[in-house]
């Protein structure tokens, strides 16, 4: 194995980590020769996410413990993210099944090998990080929430309320698994667990928004695609925000680089003023910028 992912893993685990983070980012293109593998640590597990079939998972396994000079680490999963439904095998320890993290200071729900995602995506550690510091009193409106973090986030920074809105019910009811976990007042959490698309109306029902949260799968069969939608969202931004209320417009796809947000909002509301571009987890580096996550600020007039 070379050297630079057991240097990545002896950096990581030399000192306690009690937060959920990403430990090796090979999709990013960094690293030649590791371009299908990531690391993700949802303490105590280790998630290993491979996009093409891992030669020798004994030796990365035996590697991961030799670096885990705090014992830190009690299950190894291995996902196969190449293979249909991405099935996950237990390398070590034994399956944990959900798991409870600590991120950001909040804790969540996970769980390892579900599918594509355990229910927290790392590399929006930063963003929940700026609602921590930047939601205070505001109506927060969070589409395509799946399992609510950032609501969870902006509440804990002191949002008035905030309103989640998934087509998946069971993502949504994760979500109020994971307010519950931050003890956090239900009456100030609305769900729409349908889709989107046919609940503008209902939506209407919950005020106006001073900050909109816009985070959809690139593309979703039967549901959503970036590249046709994101404009049908973006269009319905006036009859919903508050005046200069905050958009929160993210997009994390390997072919729409971040032209193609900026052109959506200039074509669609050219009044809408374009404040900078959020950071992503430093952990999720990228030769190409544009083919990573992109999260971008829009202030409404």
């Amino acid at each position: 194995m070379p050297d630079v992912l057991a240097e990545k893993l002896q950096l990581f685990f030399a000192t306690e980590q009690p937060e959920a983070r990403r430990i090796f980012h090979g999709r990013g293109h960094c690293y030649p020769g590791f371009e299908h593998l990531c690391l993700d640590w949802f303490g105590p597990v280790v998630l290993i996410s491979t996009w093409q079939p891992h030669d020798n998972p004994e030796t990365l396994t035996q590697q991961i413990l030799e670096a885990d000079v705090n014992r830190q680490v009690e299950s190894i999963m291995l996902q196969h993210r190449y293979v249909d439904q991405s099935p996950a095998e237990t390398l070590y320890g034994s399956e944990p099944g959900r798991v409870i993290v600590q991120s950001e200071g909040l804790q969540f729900e996970v769980n390892p090998g579900r599918r594509q995602n355990a229910g927290l995506f790392l590399d929006m550690g930063p963003m929940r990080e700026w609602l921590l510091a930047n939601s205070e009193g505001k109506n927060v409106l969070n589409l395509f929430a799946y399992t609510c973090a950032l609501s969870v986030a902006a509440l804990a920074g002191g949002a008035a309320s905030v309103t989640n809105v998934d087509m998946s019910r069971p993502s949504i009811e994760w979500g109020m698994r994971n307010h519950q976990l931050n003890d956090q007042d239900i009456a100030r959490i609305h769900n729409v667990p349908h889709n989107l698309f046919t609940s503008w109306g209902k939506l209407k029902q919950f005020g106006r928004y001073d900050l909109v949260i816009i985070d959809p799968p690139a593309r979703q069969k039967g549901s959503f695609d970036a590249e046709r939608d994101y404009k049908s969202v973006v269009k319905r931004l006036p009859k919903l925000c508050n005046p200069g209320a905050i958009i929160i417009a993210a997009l994390n796809s390997p072919f729409l680089g971040r032209d193609f947000l900026l052109d959506v909002f200039s074509k669609e509301l050219p009044t809408t003023n374009f404040a900078g571009w959020m950071p992503v987890a430093r952990a999720f580096e990228e030769s190409d910028a544009e083919k990573g996550l992109k999260i971008a600020r829009i202030e409404m007039p």
